[in-house]
């Protein structure tokens, strides 16, 4: 590949690959293809996702999917870009804090509304149209701390790293409780079995002041956790903006 070629996938997500010269007229759009996909997904998750089944969803052949899209794994690339959206506006006037909050929360309810997201590989740098939406949403509200550029992105790949982690734990976790609440309703009995203060004094110090003994149940949509996570990551943002850039006046 030439240095100024973009990658296949790319090419792709931006709508920039050649349409063969030759031949019929495409009976299929990448667009209709990707709608199919997302829907199966949806429905029945990302495992279900397959050529063989976007193509009969779309009463087509596979082949005709392959004038589009190179592979399934380029599939997923391109549906995890359309799947996100365009952010929401950002709100005029509001401090980078504020900002980033909104836009975490923003992530939050896109991946909500496609749960199998959060079992996608990330395979590389957000390069879509989408991604590079919700990339550009957030360096723009961190302008105003005065961060130089590097410091700008890296801190938007580590909130990027924790709204994705978070995510991906809370639905694990839901799952697990479905599948064995009792395990998850005993584990503060079960500590107080085996983690032997001599060895794990730390935990036991949790266990003795109580902090397992109501579990509750496990949600997808627990705000509570989330947002706790979310407010100490942007503590330390604010904590390394104030040594980079002085105190805000």
């Amino acid at each position: 590949m030439e240095d100024n070629e973009l990658p296949a996938d790319v090419a792709a997500m931006w709508r920039l690959r050649e349409a063969p010269r030759r031949g019929p007229k495409p009976s299929l759009t990448l667009d209709e293809i990707v709608r199919a996909a997302i829907a199966i997904a949806d429905a029945e998750d990302l495992a279900a996702v397959s050529m063989a089944r976007v193509a009969e969803r779309l009463g087509n052949s596979t082949m005709a999917l392959y004038r589009h899209v190179k592979s399934k794994d380029e599939l997923f690339v391109i549906m995890s870009d359309a799947a996100l959206e365009r952010p929401e506006p950002m709100p005029e006037g509001v401090d980078w804090r504020t900002g980033l909050t909104f836009w975490a929360d923003g992530v939050l309810t896109a991946i909500r509304r496609h749960k199998w997201y959060a079992k996608l590989p990330i395979s590389g740098p957000p390069a879509g149209p989408n991604n590079l939406a919700w990339f550009d949403s957030a360096l723009g509200v961190l302008a105003q701390t005065g961060l130089p550029e590097e410091a700008k992105v890296g801190v938007v790949m580590g909130l990027i790293t924790y709204v994705q982690g978070e995510i991906r734990m809370a639905f694990d976790l839901a799952a697990g409780y479905i599948d064995n609440p009792d395990a998850f309703q005993r584990f503060g009995s079960t500590l107080r079995r085996v983690a032997d203060p001599r060895v794990y004094p730390a935990v036991a110090r949790t266990v003795e002041a109580g902090v397992f003994d109501e579990v509750g149940s496990f949600e997808e949509d627990n705000e509570t956790d989330f947002d706790f996570g979310l407010q100490l990551y942007l503590d330390g943002v604010a904590a390394f903006i104030d040594r980079v850039c002085g105190p805000a006046e």
